[in-house]
């Protein structure tokens, strides 16, 4: 069978900015016949994520991220749908879904290491199940919950850089349903914050391109800050930190502006804003390493209360979608640049 794949053509560097023409889009084969336990899958949506910055690197400073590969086919969350399975459990006309999803037109996989998705959790947008009914919607709801420390009726102030993305957006809302009294979102743009206010339910706002960021953050929060959903990093981040209280949490869920730059994950805080957090007892924990390490029932139990949440439309759902795979670097290098809101998918087929 002749399908398209996007390969990683070309590697930024460790403190290069990425750029669509890192990927090359091609023409490949896949075999016509399948083996036991394989599925034949046509692809329909893949996630694009900040993360994937420390993947074109060829050591990704983490763990638990493989590099992608020169030449070869780049991978991430996807879902797809059953043409013909040779697996017990899969049939044809079944959605899956995969955390390693081939970026092609269609794939043959192993149907054990793929999930059954039922569409009706997510009121028919299968899509979600890449966001917030996915990994992007565990992480945000596992940190918060786990290492939040939320406490309902204790007048909490959370704070959420970079929140008008994927992860961010969910959190803050996240925050508000397990008890935040309080709930200020930080972005880039008025639109970004006035969809964070109007929309999501944030108290307010920062466009940290107008005006003071400490100032604001002192008139907007003047109890201090209990809980920091850290999405960037940097001087925001900094910013932050130095405005939090004693016995605080923070949430270190991703560090998009340090990505681009040759550091270890995650980043070292600077050594004033260290002193800071070890005088002030501040707790500082990763997200996405916690849903790692969660149990498969844990996580499961998790999804049906994010889908519960979408289903009663107490968890407002954003996504930026592209259409077509040809399309993948161009809106790689976008949301690297700040330019989505919610969730970055592509669309590869109805």
């Amino acid at each position: 069978m002749i399908i398209q794949r996007v390969v990683l053509n070309s590697r930024p560097g460790k403190n290069g900015v990425p750029v669509a023409e890192n990927f090359r889009l091609e023409q490949s084969t896949i075999a016509d016949m399948l083996q036991a336990g394989q599925v034949c899958v046509r692809t329909l949506y893949l996630s694009v994520d900040p993360y994937m910055r420390c993947r074109m690197n060829e050591d990704t400073g983490s763990d638990y991220l493989q590099p992608w590969q020169l030449s070869e086919v780049a991978d991430g969350g996807g879902i797809g749908v059953v043409e013909e399975s040779k697996h017990d459990n899969l049939a044809k006309g079944d959605f899956v879904t995969s955390f390693n999803w081939p970026w092609q037109t269609a794939a043959i996989l192993d149907g054990s290491l793929l999930q059954k998705l039922v569409p009706q959790l997510v009121n028919g947008r299968l899509s979600y199940f890449l966001g917030a009914a996915g990994i992007t919607g565990l992480t945000a709801l596992l940190g918060v919950k786990e290492k939040g420390h939320v406490t309902a009726g204790a007048n909490q102030t959370m704070v959420v850089s970079g929140a008008a993305g994927a992860c961010g957006s969910l959190a803050g809302q996240i925050g508000r349903l397990e008890g935040c009294s309080r709930v200020v979102g930080i972005a880039g743009t008025d639109e970004k914050c006035s969809i964070l206010v109007q929309e999501m339910g944030f108290d307010a706002a920062i466009n940290y391109k107008k005006g003071n960021v400490a100032e604001q953050l002192r008139e907007l929060c003047p109890g201090g800050v209990d809980v920091y959903f850290d999405n960037v990093g940097g001087d925001i981040s900094d910013t932050v930190i130095s405005q939090m209280n004693q016995n605080s949490h923070i949430i270190l869920c991703g560090q998009i502006s340090q990505y681009n730059k040759d550091v270890p994950y995650p980043p070292p805080l600077p050594p004033d804003t260290e002193k800071i957090q070890k005088e002030r007892n501040i707790t500082r924990y990763t997200s996405p390493d916690l849903v790692t390490r969660f149990q498969v029932d844990c996580t499961q139990a998790s999804i049906l209360q994010l889908c519960q949440w979408i289903q009663e439309g107490k968890l407002k759902v954003r996504e930026t979608v592209v259409e077509g795979l040809s399309n993948i670097g161009a809106a790689f290098q976008s949301m690297m640049n700040g330019g989505n809101i919610g969730k970055q998918i592509v669309l590869v087929s109805k």
